[in-house]
């Protein structure tokens, strides 16, 4: 267990920004998944919507270092081919 103050604290500042990168990372799951959800039911105009958002969330959570920079574009890329795929 950390003994000096400057520890303590620093135990109380990662635990604090842990949860918080667990929030954007869950929020960014979550936009992925109700895209993913628009495009198996095929609906454009939800898609439409929703991608954007999510395309935007990605890049939020990339920029605050959140995501690493490859995964975001993965993401982003994995996401894209997916509603490109949708369109006949």
């Amino acid at each position: 267990m950390a003994s000096s103050k400057s520890a303590k604290k620093r135990i109380r500042t990662s635990e604090r920004d842990r949860q918080q990168n667990q929030a954007v990372r869950s929020k960014v799951r979550t936009y992925i998944k109700n895209v993913l959800a628009a495009v198996d039911a095929k609906d454009e105009a939800k898609v439409k919507e929703l991608a954007p958002a999510a395309l935007a969330e990605i890049d939020k959570a990339a920029s605050n270092r959140v995501l690493h920079p490859n995964n975001a574009a993965r993401k982003k890329s994995r996401l894209q081919r997916h509603i490109a795929a949708m369109k006949p």
